[in-house]
């Protein structure tokens, strides 16, 4: 019995040093990359979401936790390492449900505010929010509707216009890193069915556009006169996708600061 009983401890022992091996080998083979729904405590976040997500602490967080996060008895958000939380998935889960038990009311955090809070409170320990200033909102939409020109393409509300993406509720769908990304890239930020797409007709019109929706039989394209087009497929001799975006980039026409005001000013359109 007492020999039976060694055995299966020795095969016990065995299988975790290979479980711990193998986790090892998936640990260095596999490195956390940024901007992913689940990022390990270590992974590189964009500036601009951290910045916005001080912000975010300070208007929501700060009267409970405290400027430093130590406020509450027994946790210390500065310290990057949170008991019900290892990855980022972990951590907006937890903070959308908060914990009833200690006192913590459930957020309701869009996409957006999210990414931002969760990549102030993995950067807290190094952040020195005296230096972090947001773009101003009230500036920025002077900067959209004006030198920026954004409502020439883009619409908000019921103003501009409907040639590029609607962008009425960016700020609670994107990311500040992506939005910001968008404007000096905008290229590396364009869903595909943003694509620009040309169209050419069998009987020899031409539609230059963006898709609107696509199925099996058709493809619906809103032109660069806003005029909607229905197209069967079966009717289309040629058919063009471009990967590079018509949208300009501002990294030359526009300041650092024009830049963060205009950032501001997408960051609070949350829609209706």
């Amino acid at each position: 019995m007492m020999r039976l009983l060694a055995t299966a401890l020795l095969s016990f022992a065995a299988l975790v040093l290979g479980l711990r091996a193998a986790s090892a080998q998936a640990t260095s083979d596999v490195r956390p990359k940024p901007d992913t729904t689940n990022q390990l405590h270590d992974a590189q976040y964009p500036d601009v979401d951290i910045a916005y997500g001080a912000s975010l602490y300070a208007a929501r967080c700060v009267t409970c936790h405290g400027v430093q996060g130590d406020a509450i008895g027994g946790v210390n958000l500065r310290s990057g390492k949170f008991r019900n939380a290892v990855t980022d998935t972990d951590l907006g889960r937890f903070i959308r449900a908060g914990s009833p038990a200690a006192g913590m009311p459930p957020f309701a955090l869009d996409n957006a505010e999210m990414a931002g809070i969760t990549a102030y409170l993995r950067n807290m320990n190094s952040l020195d929010t005296a230096n972090v200033k947001g773009g101003d909102a009230s500036r920025g939409r002077a900067i959209f509707e004006g030198k920026g020109g954004c409502a020439a393409c883009h619409r908000v509300g019921r103003v501009g216009s409907r040639v590029a993406p609607n962008l009425s509720d960016i700020g609670s769908q994107r990311s500040p890193g992506s939005i910001q990304r968008s404007l000096v890239d905008p290229s590396s930020q364009m869903m595909p069915i943003n694509r620009p797409v040309r169209l050419v007709k069998k009987d020899g019109t031409v539609v230059n556009g963006r898709r609107l929706n696509e199925d099996t039989y058709s493809i619906q394209v809103i032109d660069d006169k806003e005029r909607l087009h229905s197209i069967l497929k079966a009717d289309i001799k040629e058919f063009t996708i471009s990967k590079t975006s018509l949208m300009p980039s501002y990294k030359d026409t526009l300041n650092s600061t024009e830049i963060a005001d205009l950032l501001g000013y997408l960051l609070s359109l949350k829609g209706q």
